[in-house]
């Protein structure tokens, strides 16, 4: 960055020859120009923070964002505001901790702030104990702030590994924590929170019928039975008669009207608005936005809306895009004759001014990239189920994450597996593994995990090692006699096609193709593919053996 220097010295001498008028005037232009310089290099600081991570960025600089806010799986998104600041917060399923929320001070730049599910403790099978509890954890997430807390609500399927789902409260002074779980023995699917204005609190909740349950003034417990509300199913977008029911409720007051948002006809859906002067009905209903232009045949579906304090109304809604996932959109409110309808002319908006929020606030990204220098894991990262905290460490080795191996026959049932999002629409993870204290069955390596998944890894077997690239628990290429203590391992993709490539490095300079490309689908339903980070081991006399990984970088090509 240039550096600007102002000569003092010359200043003072030539203000002992100015009139005062003239000085007057230099001290004016002098103190506009340090203004300028200074919103300047702010600007340019913004700029270097978000290009040197290399993300998506909606903000585009100049008033105006172009959709999707997050290019990658932020599912199910709830949106509140809280004097100046915007939360969001979405669905993890099985990946811990669970139920990410992420703050923004203009709906368009964000970066995540905390989770209110540290863990789950209410099935050994989230310790990958007895079985694995893949797509459970949290779905549908729901956000309020009511007399100055926090409050989360999310439910856990049942037919997914439980005989039963269940619904669960967490409440906290601050979304960064910490938060208090109250796992409730109901299950309300994709439930709504919501506090009437009369003290009341309600959930609003199911799939094709809706409910209505009212809780306890402490909101931890339910007071009453569930109420039906809406059993009328949609056989397209404006028409009922068919198969495809309500779900996704999201409950607002409104002048003195209650609202409820919801989606229908799945991925390539649409969304609903239900409206009735009595929270427990008749309900009403109106078509809000129907478009799937943006990304065919995909529709804008399941989301909820906020209030700026200018008064303008926006929407956060998600699209679905394969294996990358569904990612949050941002939409305008237009009201008309009482209706919330979404987007510019009731269309989607793919670059739009920014919202009216008063001020200009600093581009953001969520983190990517990770040094691992501080000794808090962060935000940017999540573990497949419930990790060991024993088998872990930031500490251990100053500047390095360590992770050491526990048993395992396959990358589907190893702990410890380190996660974070994958992006589009083309993105790029690196890592560095200093292999020094592999122990004979560790298998230690990088990839892209989903089911299908694919990754490279080092592999050592009698004290010998070998690279090799597995695509879905098959060996498709393998190096023999690896003798460093190093590697690097790279994987790029890209939502065209849906294709994961793989490379490594033994130099950290000179990167080569390895294996064959990874499709990337959906076998795990609703949670998009990840880049992971990995080692487990095939033999028991493996266990502890450890990798240590220098950094992880991410880059957005």
């Amino acid at each position: 960055m240039t550096a600007i220097i102002f000569d003092i010295t010359y200043l003072s001498t030539a203000g002992k020859v100015m009139g005062r008028c003239q000085k007057d005037i230099m001290i004016k232009f002098l103190k506009y120009s340090i203004r300028s310089m200074i919103c300047f290099l702010l600007f340019l600081s913004c700029f270097s923070t978000a290009n040197a991570q290399q993300v998506w960025s909606p903000d585009n600089g100049n008033g105006t964002f172009t959709n999707p806010l997050m290019w990658g799986d932020w599912p199910d998104p709830d949106i509140i505001r809280v004097g100046d600041d915007f939360y969001l917060i979405s669905t993890s399923m099985h990946y811990v901790p669970g139920s990410p929320i992420a703050k923004s001070k203009d709906l368009v730049n964000w970066e995540i702030v905390g989770y209110p599910v540290e863990r789950y403790d209410e099935d050994p099978r989230f310790d990958m104990k007895g079985g694995t509890l893949y797509l459970n954890g949290s779905w549908a997430n729901t956000i309020k702030h009511h007399n100055g807390k926090f409050y989360v609500g999310f439910c856990t399927p049942k037919n997914w590994g439980w005989d039963k789902g269940n619904f669960s409260i967490c409440i906290a002074d601050k979304p960064e924590g910490p938060w208090e779980r109250t796992i409730f023995p109901e299950f309300l699917y994709d439930p709504g929170l919501f506090f009437d204005d009369d003290g009341k609190v309600y959930v609003a909740h199911g799939q094709g019928t809706l409910y209505l349950t009212e809780l306890n003034a402490d909101a931890k417990s339910v007071k009453g039975k569930d109420v039906k509300i809406w059993d009328k199913r949609f056989k397209n977008a404006n028409e009922f008669g068919g198969g495809f029911g309500m779900e996704g409720a999201h409950m607002y007051k409104i002048n003195g009207k209650y609202y409820i948002t919801c989606p229908a006809g799945g991925t390539e859906g649409w969304q609903i608005c239900l409206r009735s002067d009595n929270i427990y009905g008749p309900y009403e209903h109106k078509l809000i936005i129907n478009d799937s232009s943006s990304y065919p045949p995909n529709g804008l579906h399941q989301g909820g809306m906020v209030q700026l304090k200018n008064g303008d109304w926006w929407f956060i809604i998600m699209q679905d895009r394969g294996a990358i996932g569904r990612v949050p959109v941002l939409l305008p409110v237009e009201w008309k004759d009482g209706w919330p309808m979404l987007g510019s002319g009731n269309k989607d908006v793919i670059t739009y001014k920014k919202p009216n929020v008063g001020k200009v606030y600093p581009i953001k990204s969520p983190a990517t990239t990770d040094e691992f220098t501080k000794q808090k894991l962060g935000l940017q990262w999540q573990w497949n189920h419930n990790p060991d905290n024993e088998k872990w460490s930031l500490t251990e080795r100053k500047g390095y994450m360590r992770l050491k191996a526990s048993y395992a026959d396959s990358l589907k049932v190893a702990r410890n597996t380190l996660t974070q999002r994958v992006q589009g629409p083309n993105s790029e993870g690196t890592v560095e593994i200093d292999l020094m204290s592999l122990k004979d069955g560790n298998v230690a390596g990088f990839g892209v995990f989903q089911f299908p998944y694919a990754f490279v890894a080092v592999e050592q077997t009698d004290g010998q090692r070998r690279i090799i690239m597995n695509n879905n628990d098959k060996i498709i290429e393998q190096i023999d006699n690896f003798k460093g203590d190093k590697i690097w391992i790279r994987a790029r993709v890209t939502d065209r096609d849906f294709i994961a490539k793989f490379y490594y490095s033994i130099d950290g300079e000179n990167f080569y193709v390895i294996g064959n490309d990874l499709k990337m689908q959906l076998e795990l339903y609703w949670t998009a593919n990840r880049f992971a980070l990995f080692n487990y081991s095939k033999t028991k006399t493996g266990v502890d053996g450890y990798a240590d990984f220098n950094w992880f970088r991410f880059t957005n090509k």
